[in-house]
């Protein structure tokens, strides 16, 4: 059982909505964002190959004890939540040229409802613990998927566009404008932050759901959102295993944009490390972690 019995911390001068400003790392830290001003001046770009031969039977299982549809988006989405709780920078974000730690674990999704050229899309976003297991994590952000795509109504995040689309060219772009200034100080709305899907921890695309590879998806300079994971489709390889005989492995392609102001290079490297290992060995998220470790103050 995880130890993560820290007390709500105070809101203090400097914080925001929806997240805290982080006081003690060094000044070269706090100075990047003003060389780097926008997230697409500060995106990095990786790209890595998961061998899930292991992970699809892992599923397969979990799919016959009753958890339908659960697949390899959802492992992504826990193995994710499980590396935050362990280098929780991840979770950072720029604003207002400053870096705050986010209050919550939110991730967003683009969705369409149907399968098809006329279908549109829309958005979902849910909020993880650090805590949580594979399991929570389909519990959350699976029934959400199928809702969207069987509801035929519209969101929040849909019916803020739509009042937004209301407006004339000229008033939308100054509208744009001052919510920019706004939010540059951490004062936009929570009725558009809890909406939008620029403002979240991550958002990641199932690609591999229409047929195509991974892509490396640009950041979007609006909201504070510092990291885009996209994986492709599964595909079949041949390798040598250790004793040099030929074996087939099943393997997903995956690229990720991040924001490389909010943490430096080995921390994205070691972070994607530890992602790469719970994908490897799954049975590991269906336990929640033992400890949560807690950004800098």
């Amino acid at each position: 059982m995880a130890n993560n019995t820290t007390a709500p911390r105070k809101r203090r001068f400097g914080d925001r909505k929806d997240g805290r400003l982080v006081r003690t790392i060094g000044s070269f830290y706090r100075f990047i964002p003003f060389v780097m001003k926008t997230r697409n001046d500060a995106t990095n770009f990786y790209t890595d190959k998961l061998d899930i031969t292991q992970a699809e039977v892992f599923l397969r299982d979990l799919r016959q004890q009753g958890y339908k549809n659960i697949g390899i988006l959802h492992l992504f989405l826990a193995a994710y939540v499980r590396c935050v709780s362990i280098m929780p920078a991840l979770n950072r974000f720029i604003a207002g040229q400053r870096i705050f730690a986010r209050n919550k674990i939110e991730i967003c999704m683009i969705v369409k409802k149907k399968l098809s050229t006329e279908s549109g899309e829309t958005s979902i976003r849910v909020i993880f613990e650090p805590t949580d297991t594979i399991l929570d994590v389909y519990n959350k952000i699976n029934v959400e998927i199928e809702k969207i795509k069987e509801d035929s109504g519209t969101n929040n995040t849909e019916d803020v566009t739509i009042a937004l689309m209301k407006l004339p060219r000229l008033v939308l772009k100054f509208v744009m404008r001052v919510l920019c200034f706004l939010d540059y100080f951490g004062k936009l709305p929570y009725a558009i932050t809890s909406a939008s899907p620029f403002h979240a921890s991550l958002v990641i695309s199932d690609l591999g759901s229409i047929g195509i590879n991974k892509i490396y998806h640009h950041l979007y300079d609006f909201g504070n959102l510092p990291v885009f994971i996209a994986f492709g489709r599964k595909y079949r390889s041949w390798v040598l295993d250790s004793n040099g005989t030929p074996t087939e492995k099943r393997y997903v392609d995956y690229g990720v944009s991040t924001d490389e102001r909010i943490c430096d290079g080995y921390y994205y490297a070691l972070s994607f490390r530890y992602m790469n290992h719970f994908m490897h060995h799954p049975e590991k998220l269906l336990e929640q972690p033992d400890t949560v470790k807690e950004d800098v103050d």
